[in-house]
């Protein structure tokens, strides 16, 4: 680099900036798309996904290679996460001492009670599986980590956003979210009512909506302040007996409340 062009960066120059901020953004998106894929990907299939040149992608994935932030996977092409991205997980799993003690929750409640739990938090406007533990019986219920869901089809996402008014859900939700994947909608003003029904009883339940099959209850993880960032929530088979759903629901609130970092 010649002394201009470094005069030009030190001095904070509109033109760099602006460039190496494009890059950053094209990296954190060629990021969310593989996540969003959740699967290896062509480079080319990657720069038509993010809307950048092929050329410009190359080069961020070339980069992201040699970090091993990404690897290549078999012969023809296709990256993926490498193992670097392994590393950041683990790092933030193991050394975020709530967040291991929720993880050590998560385990002895699947152990416990054969039934599959989750970690549950919104990723932007939607609901995600944070982390899973799935049951071991014959009748197995799991949801992949990391897929966005629309909020209304979930009991935890009607804890998550009960902080928001009715105007802030209008704004907040998009319209086409309201419909399940059979085809049923979910009128607006009951998915209203059930967000504030479950902010006033500390607790959601819903029956056959994401799928027919199941029942799901999830309760509040409160943070430092009382905001309900992340929720526990057991899945069920839908024919769970009522005393059966019942001694689980005081299980999941128990626990909720004994990772909560402040009451609520």
């Amino acid at each position: 680099m010649s002394d201009g062009a470094s005069d030009l960066i030190e001095a904070g120059a509109q033109p760099q900036g602006g460039e190496r901020r494009r890059g950053i953004d094209r990296v954190i998106m060629l990021l969310e798309a593989l996540l969003r894929h959740r699967a290896p990907v062509r480079v080319g299939d990657l720069a038509k996904m993010i809307g950048a040149p092929r050329s410009t992608t190359y080069e961020i994935v070339n980069s992201l290679l040699e970090a091993e932030m990404l690897e290549t996977v078999g012969s023809e092409g296709y990256v993926y996460f490498g193992r670097s991205m392994h590393l950041f997980g683990w790092a933030y799993s193991h050394h975020n001492a709530h967040y291991r003690r929720i993880l050590e929750t998560l385990d002895k409640m699947a152990a416990e009670t054969g039934e599959t739990v989750q970690l549950c938090g919104l990723r932007g406007h939607k609901y995600v599986v944070l982390d899973c533990r799935d049951s071991p019986g014959p009748f197995r219920i799991s949801s992949d980590v990391g897929v966005e869901v629309p909020i209304p089809w979930t009991a935890s996402g009607r804890l998550l956003v009960g902080h928001m008014s009715e105007a802030e859900l209008k704004s907040f939700i998009p319209a086409d979210d309201y419909k399940l994947p059979d085809g049923r909608a979910i009128a607006p003003q009951d998915f209203f009512r059930d967000v504030e029904q479950a902010r006033l009883q500390g607790f959601s339940e819903t029956s056959a909506l994401a799928d027919r099959f199941t029942w799901c209850m999830a309760a509040p993880i409160r943070d430092g302040h009382g905001a309900i960032n992340r929720t526990l929530c057991f899945v069920l088979p839908v024919d769970t007996p009522e005393p059966r759903r019942n001694q689980l629901l005081d299980l999941l609130r128990e626990r909720a409340k004994g990772l909560s970092l402040a009451g609520g």
